[in-house]
């Protein structure tokens, strides 16, 4: 009787095998038009490092167009901004537990900052860097000050 008990489990689960559904598939991937640039918070750019600006030698600095130039005049402003909010951030938390890691973070910001502009001006020359110097010079400077407050 046992035997003809398993058997008949086995049938009966035999035929209820077809009912089962298979696995659900997972969603196919969001395709890259579908994305949106959205403002990242500075929380952000904290946990993913910018792409690096490649270094070129001055030979190939004519072959830099005003477009690429203002595109990483773009970004030396974004930074700026970003650096500017992490110094403010360090200044609120001054005299608290939190500060020395603000502190540093608004450091590296600053550090990142004046080595994009550092690294446009090594790629430029004549009056296009002259340019840019009289345009940003200023609030780099503005910026280091800052983070003398800071460090004071």
């Amino acid at each position: 009787m046992r035997h003809h008990t398993s058997r008949t489990l086995r049938r009966v689960l035999h035929h209820l095998t077809p009912l089962r559904q298979p696995p659900p598939k997972p969603p196919p991937p969001c395709p890259l038009s579908t994305l949106t640039t959205l403002s990242l918070s500075s929380t952000l750019h904290r946990l993913v490092p910018p792409p690096s600006i490649p270094q070129f030698s001055r030979s190939f600095s004519a072959q830099l167009s005003s477009a690429d130039v203002n595109a990483v005049v773009d970004e030396i402003n974004l930074k700026f901004a970003e650096a500017r909010e992490e110094i403010e951030s360090a200044m609120e938390l001054k005299e608290t537990v939190y500060f020395d890691e603000e502190a540093e973070i608004a450091r590296v910001a600053v550090r990142e900052t004046v080595e994009l502009f550092e690294g446009l001006l090594g790629r430029l020359e004549g009056k296009e860097r002259d340019a840019v110097v009289r345009s940003m010079g200023l609030k780099i400077e503005q910026l280091k000050a800052e983070l003398e407050q800071l460090n004071e």
